[in-house]
């Protein structure tokens, strides 16, 4: 007997099922995004199962000491981009890569499949967006057009399905999951309902195959990857590509990665014929411009395995309106509220009546708590107008107790700054001191910062 049909109101944002319409969804919070669609099809699949046709209830258990050997990884070539996946990406395994429209997601696996393809991997890239010559073109330009890349551009996911199961790739790029529909649903392309049956029957078909399936998704005005948060339960990594446009570098952060760490990131150049891994990752967010007046800092962080120096910039200035403005960019707005309480609830510097903002250089985002000291010297020395000593470096965590405590890989970080060629570190107590050619000095409280670079604050 057939499955009815019926109709539901699925979030868009998030994918919870209501029974009726209402202006706000219960599970997230958002206003307008309940859509009636049709339920009650073949969840997941791309038809129904024929009539008498005998479908195995067979289960085939292994053991866990079964002694079958792993397939070995698809080593990309792009040393960044392998660092993120782990060592190469795996087999049978699908990815979810997002960004922003135009953050160079496209150009990136477009290289990625050229290069694989050149190395003997049989490569398909599927497009939904563009047309053939559209990417031809792009493929021209990024001098990629002579790669034996198997292109495709459809939307229907049953032909796709076909066509790979009769191509047998190594290596499938789809771009992008939002564009694919699937017959079986009578719902819209893009909608959640087919984002979230495309993605596992693309998923299922990456496992029984083992081929390596890369899925290109949208972004929210949020920065999240739009469609049912069920999507990123499904594949095996989620990375997302971040950066800004008025800037060429690109880091692609790892958000879950079942086969490697989820805390590296890959950074990449923009260039005129593609991206290209930074040469000098460390030292790409740093400021070149040489100028020795206040309000700047740099923060030695680190981005899973490998350290990342980041340049910190303060301006602090009397507000103009009733109500002083608090404006940041790369760091957490809520975190900077609490450095500025600390400040002045332990250290005595009054900032109520005045302007604060806040800014990490080259578009990189600070996700660690060390970015703390670096923050609070960026701010002291944009308070008194005294630069920072040269060629230093800051990190450790301020505690609501005005405290420095210390963090993960010090002596990592201050290797890293030596190594660039810095003279001093700012560091919470505990940190190794005996680092040739630089010279350490421990903060136990916030307020011995405050004494070395702003003492005049004290006294206002």
């Amino acid at each position: 007997m057939a499955k009815i049909a019926t109709t539901a109101f699925v979030c868009q944002s998030c994918g919870e099922v209501h029974s009726k319409w209402s202006g706000k969804c219960n599970g997230c919070g958002e206003w307008n995004t309940l859509v009636e669609e049709v339920t009650g099809g073949v969840p997941g699949g791309l038809a129904a199962p024929k009539k008498g046709t005998k479908r195995s209830s067979k289960v085939e258990f292994v053991a866990l000491n079964d002694t079958a050997e792993a397939p070995a990884r698809i080593v990309m070539g792009v040393d960044e981009l392998d660092r993120v996946f782990g060592g190469g990406i795996v087999p049978s395994s699908a990815t979810l890569i997002g960004g922003d429209p135009g953050i160079g997601k496209s150009t990136l696996l477009l290289q990625v499949a050229a290069r694989l393809a050149r190395n003997g991997l049989k490569t398909v890239y599927v497009s939904g967006e563009e047309a053939a010559p559209q990417i031809q073109d792009r493929a021209k330009r990024l001098k990629v057009a002579e790669s034996p890349v198997q292109l495709a551009t459809e939307t229907d996911l049953r032909k796709i399905i076909t066509a790979l199961k009769a191509a047998e790739p190594d290596f499938v790029v789809i771009d992008s999951i939002q564009t694919l529909w699937s017959d079986s649903l009578e719902a819209a392309p893009g909608s959640v309902s087919q984002v979230r049956a495309c993605a596992q029957e693309l998923t299922r078909w990456a496992k029984k195959s083992g081929a390596a399936v890369v899925l290109v998704g949208h972004v929210t005005k949020e920065g999240n990857i739009a469609g049912p948060r069920v999507v990123e339960h499904m594949v095996d990594a989620v990375f997302y590509f971040e950066g800004e446009r008025g800037h060429q570098f690109r880091i692609l952060r790892a958000v879950k990665n079942r086969f490697g760490p989820t805390d590296e990131i890959g950074i990449f150049e923009m260039h005129q014929y593609g991206l290209a891994p930074a040469k000098e990752p460390s030292a790409l967010f740093l400021s070149s411009d040489g100028e020795s007046e206040g309000g700047a800092a740099v923060f030695a962080a680190m981005e899973g395995s490998r350290p990342v120096l980041a340049e910190v910039q303060a301006l602090v200035a009397k507000s103009a309106y009733g109500t002083p403005r608090r404006s940041v960019v790369g760091w957490d707005s809520s975190r900077l509220a609490m450095l500025l309480a600390v400040l002045e609830a332990r250290c005595g510097i009054t900032l109520a009546g005045m302007d604060v903002y806040l800014s990490v250089a080259g578009g990189y985002r600070i996700m660690e708590p060390a970015g703390d000291l670096s923050a609070a010297a960026a701010l002291l020395t944009s308070l008194s107008a005294n630069p920072a000593p040269e060629r230093s470096v800051f990190f450790g965590e301020v505690a609501l107790s005005g405290a420095v405590r210390p963090v993960a890989r010090m002596e990592q970080r201050l290797k890293e700054a030596e190594r660039l060629g810095f003279e001093r570190a700012f560091v919470p107590e505990g940190a190794p001191t005996a680092v040739d050619g630089l010279t350490v000095t421990p903060i136990k409280r916030l307020i011995d910062l405050v004494e070395l670079l702003a003492p005049d604050a004290l006294n206002a």
